[in-house]
């Protein structure tokens, strides 16, 4: 039985599991609340991920999974074959992925899931044994995106020491969050800056507030704060100016989606940081676990780009708080944007750094990934 809660974890969690049960941290509560709520099946899953209730790319589709698995272990009864029950958790699986359609790691969380139960309908006729594999795999997938967070956050410390050797300590800046809050655990871009503070390298980490959802205000600033990591809050639009002051030796972001050429969907306002970067001549990185990249994409232009509800523009607190705008002022909230693979400099996975390589200097991705994990992953 896999447990998983703030008890084994000096950092926060998102994401509260034991067999049968699921518990999600309410992040529209944060940071002035800790409340966390029951999931009792995929439509609960479904609504806490379209509710932002839990968000992150790792984080929802380990949420959607999970949300899942526990509908199938307090399943009354089942009428029907294997192959029945392969197809009721499949119609299942796409229901969530209707949820957040930009974060590719809940599609492919969904494909994977998809394999297992088809072998286990292929191997038994029992439908019972279709749904104890698919809950035992979405319990593996739980404890492997810890594991590669940890992994994430290591190769991107050596990389960064590394790659700035010439400063005893240095200083990082990084968007919305990345954190415990968005992954099962550890975190993508903060497990980074975790990474650099144990080492004992980092000399502050920079958060955007992250508008208009405020990410960076509530939650990485919440994670900062209770880890003891020396960091300050700015406004998004004050990125410049912090860079232009030479407070910013790198740049490191988290991706919802990398395309087959580097390109990386990520929270809104992350092209504007990558174009300050270049500017300053301040690496801008990527991190991001393998489940993160889309290889059936060649670029960013095929990327999905979801939109959010206007109210989150018009209100205070992203749409959580009283009116601020006009009424009858039109709005445009995408939730995402896109930044061109030639703004980033390396892109920070579980399996170590994808740098540029050749007269081109461009990013052969599809070589890496076929490298570290034996497949395409197409």
């Amino acid at each position: 039985m896999a447990t998983h809660g703030n008890e084994n974890e000096n950092s926060l969690q998102s994401i509260c599991y034991k067999r049968g049960s699921l518990q999600l941290l309410d992040q529209r509560k944060l940071p002035l609340e800790t409340v966390y709520l029951e999931i009792r099946n995929s439509a609960d899953g479904w609504s806490a991920i379209k509710e932002m209730v839990v968000r992150g790319a790792p984080a929802i589709a380990i949420a959607a999974a999970l949300s899942l698995a526990v509908e199938l272990f307090n399943l009354d009864a089942f009428n029907g074959t294997s192959v029945d029950a392969a197809s009721f958790i499949d119609k299942k699986l796409e229901y969530l992925v209707s949820s957040r359609p930009t974060a590719v790691n809940l599609s492919d969380a969904a494909t994977k899931l998809r394999e297992i139960i088809s072998k286990a309908a292929v191997a038994s006729s029992e439908p019972n044994s279709v749904f104890q594999a698919y809950i035992e795999a979405a319990e593996i997938m739980l404890e492997d995106d810890v594991a590669s967070n940890k992994a994430i956050g290591s190769y991107g410390a050596n990389f960064l020491q590394h790659q700035l050797q010439n400063s005893k300590k240095f200083s990082v800046l990084t968007h919305c969050n990345t954190g415990s809050l968005a992954t099962a655990g550890y975190g993508t871009a903060l497990g980074v800056i975790r990474a650099l503070h144990t080492k004992g390298v980092l000399e502050r980490a920079y958060c955007t507030e992250t508008r208009p959802f405020n990410q960076g205000s509530r939650l990485t600033a919440f994670e900062l704060v209770h880890d003891k990591i020396p960091a300050t809050l700015i406004a998004d639009s004050a990125a410049a100016a912090l860079m232009k002051d030479g407070r910013v030796s790198a740049v490191i972001v988290g991706a919802d989606r990398v395309a087959a050429n580097g390109d990386t969907a990520n929270k809104i306002g992350t092209y504007s940081l990558a174009l300050c970067a270049k500017h300053h001549n301040i690496a801008f990185y990527v991190a991001a676990p393998l489940t993160s990249i889309d290889l059936s994409l060649s670029s960013g232009e095929e990327i999905i780009i979801e939109e959010r509800s206007a109210k989150e523009l018009l209100h205070a607190r992203g749409g959580l708080g009283e009116q601020v705008a006009a009424s009858g002022i039109s709005v445009w909230n995408p939730a995402f944007d896109v930044t061109p693979a030639n703004l980033i400099a390396g892109i920070i996975t579980e399996k170590g750094v994808i740098t540029k390589t050749g007269a081109a200097d461009i990013f052969d991705i599809k070589n890496f990934v076929q490298k570290a994990t034996g497949k395409s992953n197409t």
